[in-house]
This record gives structure tokens, sequence and C-alpha cells, in this order.
């Protein structure tokens, strides 16, 4: 049984590997931990000699690969002496101007799926040529990915290839997205990698229980009324926000609209979007500072009028007791933020996945039509065309 279906009914639905796809991450999750500790000798001699103060870290991909270095540009800069950056693969091939610093040691991270989107190689490309000093890191799903051949090329190039079960067979990224954030996260904390295993066992255990029992509060949630869906978060919960809202643009096939914005950015006319068809999420923070600017927002729109719907995820430390707001809650104890988003995350896929099947839309190839696909087509590369500053 998955998520209150038989495995045939997914057959049936169109979304059985998305379906299996999330339900495998909190043992995915456990997975990739060990495969990082495997290679800490390496990853600390990589650290040695290339990450350094006054260095520069560029996380970068396209779509959901691209918020992942959003979301841990926050906590991996707090960690670091090197100066992190999140810049987007499609920004890199088509604005490279505004990336490029010929003389500025440069670890280019790139996280990819397949590793063959146009745009990861032509970033790639890119800054090789363009910078005089540059390292990759390559994070990828696809051993045999064109990204990850092409970094093998030069040994001084990082290229950590998860477990094979994350190369996510269904359209959306689902357990790639989380393996490679989390493998992000251990990769650039590579210091304290015994001391994370905690956390990694914690939203492993999590994860279960939300698989096996609490997902049932979101499809609660998924009335005929919910017509838009609203992400709400600061800090790198809004990055992951953003992730959110793509998951369920991506399997409702556009059918239901979302939206993502900060805490506080909402009220400034983004929320003309809320009407009495929206469901509004809020992800709260691990932080009482941010706690106190959520509570505020989730107050005034418990006062709106109208009938839409709210719910919050939280950690422990967060308890709102407005009974007009649904809490979907992640019991981890002591567990940085960066991780306790992991639970976040798994809501956020179970509700965009039970969005698809209420809209009709086969999740597993939500645009059959293919004007969108699991590997972006269409994109012709031009960057022969520029010749740099």
């Amino acid at each position: 049984m998955i998520l209150g279906y038989e495995e045939e009914k997914w057959k049936k639905l169109g979304g059985e590997f998305t379906a299996r796809e999330i339900m495998q991450q909190p043992e995915v999750w456990l997975k990739t931990y060990e495969l990082v500790k495997a290679l800490e000798p390496q990853i600390k001699a990589f650290h040695t000699q290339y990450i350094q103060e006054g260095s520069r870290i560029i996380f970068a991909g396209a779509g959901s690969s691209d918020y992942i270095g959003t979301i841990i540009s926050h906590t991996i800069g707090k960690k670091l002496k090197a100066q992190v950056m999140a810049v987007a693969t499609t920004d890199i091939v088509s604005n490279p101007e505004d990336c490029i610093d010929r003389d500025q040691k440069t670890v280019l991270v790139s996280f990819a799926r397949s590793g063959n989107s146009p745009e990861s190689v032509g970033a790639f490309r890119l800054l090789q040529k363009h910078l005089k000093d540059i390292r990759h890191v390559v994070i990828t799903c696809n051993k045999d990915g064109n990204l990850a051949q092409i970094a093998r090329k030069d040994k001084d190039n990082f290229v950590l290839v998860l477990p094979e079960e994350t190369n996510d067979i269904g359209f959306a990224m689902t357990s790639s997205f989380s393996s490679m954030l989390l493998a992000a996260l251990l990769f650039f904390d590579i210091r304290h990698i015994d001391q994370n295993k905690t956390y990694v066992e914690a939203i492993s255990r999590e994860g279960k229980l939300i698989l096996d029992t609490r997902w049932k509060q979101v499809k609660a949630l998924l009335t005929e009324n919910v017509e838009r869906v609203i992400y709400l978060g600061s800090g790198c919960l809004r990055g992951l926000a953003k992730e959110l809202a793509l998951k369920n643009m991506e399997l409702t096939n556009g059918a239901i609209p979302a939206m993502h914005e900060s805490i506080l950015g909402f009220r400034h006319g983004p929320k003309t979007f809320m009407n009495n068809h929206a469901l509004v999420l809020v992800l709260a923070s691990t932080d009482p500072y941010v706690n106190q600017y959520e509570k505020d927002l989730i107050d005034e729109i418990v006062r709106d009028s109208g009938s839409h719907k709210l719910a919050v995820f939280r950690g422990n430390q967060a308890d709102y007791h407005e009974p007009q707001c649904v809490q979907l809650t992640v019991e981890t104890e002591a567990v940085p933020e960066a991780y306790m988003l992991f639970g976040y995350l798994l809501y956020g896929q179970i509700l965009a996945l039970f969005n698809s099947v209420r809209m009709g839309v086969t999740p597993d190839n939500p645009c059959p039509g293919g004007s969108v696909n699991r590997v972006v087509k269409g994109v012709i590369l031009h960057d022969e065309c520029y010749t740099g500053r």
C-alpha cells in the first residue's frame, strides 16, 4: 500500500513511478549518507585544496535543481569562509556576464538528475572556458549523463553519483531532488559528517511516519474548493516554497496554479492571488524570531473574509494554536532547519501528487503532449558566440 492505494491502482492512475519514488526517500537518504561518509577522505582533500577563504562557490542547476542551491546557500554560506551563491544554469548560459569573473577562484557545483540538460553542459563549458581557476563538483543521479562524463575528464573535478534509484523515472524530480539536496549538505559540511548522521537518521524516521500515516492529513486538505495553492517561507524555506510550488504545477500540468513568496513579501501585492479557492501553506521556521512574523501573518489570514484554507508545516518549536489553521508537524528534536525541511518536502510532494490525481492528470507523465519534458528539449546553445570580457 502506497499513500492509501495499492500499487496496481497507482499503475491505473499513471502514477506508479512517482508514488514509489516519493515513498522510497527515507531509505534513500540513509544510503546517500553512507555514500558520502565512504568518500569522507576524498571530500576533505578536495575542501583543503579548492575551498578556501576568498574562493567562490556557485550552486547551479535548472528548475528543481536550481532550487537546491537556493535552499542550501543560506546554510552552507554560514559554514564556509568562501563566497557562496546560487545561480541557475539557465541564467549562466543566457547571461554569462553576470557571473563570470576571470580572476576569481571558483568551484561550480552542478546539480543534475540526468546530466543531459543542455544548460547543464552549457554552463559547465562557459565557466570552464572563461575562468582562469575553476574546479567542478557534479552531484548527479546518472553516472552515464553527459555532465558526469565531461567532468570526469579532469581528475581535479569531483563527481558524486547518487544511488541508482534516485534517478527518478517519473517526470517530476522527487527522490532525486531530496537526495541531491542532502548530498550537498553533507559534502559541504564534511567536517561534521558523524554528527550529521544523527540528523539524517531523525529525518528518515520522521519521513517514514509521514508516508505511513500523516499523509491522510494532507489528503483531507484537498477538497473540490481548492483550485490554487500558495507556499510561504523565509530564508532557506523560501527556496523550498519555490520547489513545492513548481512540483504542484508540474504534477497537475498547470491545472492548479501555485505561487510562492516570502512571509513578509506576501502582503506586498502577491496576496491578491489568495481567493476563496486558495489553500495557503506556511512553512514555519525553527527560528523563534521568524515565528513572530509567521504568527502575525497566520492571524491576519484567519481574520480575512472568505472561504480560503490555511495550513502550516511546523516543527516542534513553532506551535500555532489558531483552530482554523491545520498543522502538519515534523516531530524531530534539535534538528537544524536545513534537515527538518525534508519533512516539509514530503508533505508538499504528497500534496502535489494528490492534486494531480484529483485533476485526472497522470503523475508519471503529466504533459503527454510534449510541450514540457522530463529532460528539457528545444534549447540551442550559443556559447561559442560569447567571447568573454
